[in-house]
């Protein structure tokens, strides 16, 4: 770990939508991240929160403002450059696990190898699969395969690439408690052995309570930069 933060944000604001429904998202965000940390986003349906998360993954462009991720300034990257940013630095876990329907479990994990040219994707895969208990379940394709199956290759797909930056969105939202408690301790685990910077959006107060740091977000700003447990809302 360096002493430079692993995400930066500066003045960002993020506008959505065209004409008369355009919505200004995210209003003037300052944050700092430290590396190798664990942070929760949380607040009200509707602040923003997944937003900003989209815009540290690099999959949304603030429209004013730098974004720093892991070394790099998003806003001066291309497209091309973007998208082998992210293929490199930033695991993403999304709620509804986001897997190829067509592709098995092994196929889908060695895709962000593949696509950045790794010979050794599928070994890569496999190893990942295995430590996340589905070494026996590398040929079966997502609808072979229950919600917190799905989520764990999520989960391995994420982390194949040995990501700086872990990003989250509810990740549990679609699981029951038992399986989303499994998927947390599996996620948080990693991010410990691997000196991963994991940001997350959740509800769950006991979600968010076992991040190093929580931050609330109200109408598209930062209403409390470290939120305690207590003063999350069940």
């Amino acid at each position: 770990m360096t002493d430079e933060p692993a995400i930066t944000l500066r003045n960002v604001h993020l506008t959505l939508g065209e004409g008369a429904g355009r919505v200004h998202i995210l209003k003037g965000i300052d944050l700092e991240i430290g590396n190798g940390s664990s942070v929760g986003l949380v607040g009200p349906s509707g602040s923003g929160k997944s937003t900003l998360l989209m815009v540290m993954a690099g999959l949304e462009r603030a429209d004013k403002g730098t974004v720093q991720v892991a070394g790099s300034e998003l806003g001066a990257l291309s497209e091309d450059q973007l998208a082998r940013f992210r293929g490199l630095n930033v695991g993403i876990i999304f709620q509804s696990f986001h897997l190829v329907p067509n592709m098995t479990a092994l196929e889908n994990v060695a895709v962000p190898l593949e696509l950045a040219g790794d010979p050794a994707a599928f070994d890569k895969a496999k190893k990942e699969l295995e430590a996340v208990g589905l070494g026996e379940r590398l040929g079966h394709y997502p609808a072979q395969m229950s919600g917190g199956e799905q989520q764990r290759v999520a989960v391995a797909r994420a982390l194949v690439v040995e990501p700086a930056i872990l990003i989250a969105d509810e990740p549990t939202g679609n699981l029951d408690e038992t399986t989303g408690t499994q998927i947390v301790d599996l996620m948080f685990s990693a991010q410990r052995e691997r000196r991963t910077t994991l940001v997350l959006v959740t509800h769950d107060p006991s979600l968010a309570a076992k991040c190093d740091r929580m931050i609330r977000v109200r109408s598209g700003e930062i209403e409390e930069a470290d939120v305690t447990a207590e003063g999350i809302p069940a």
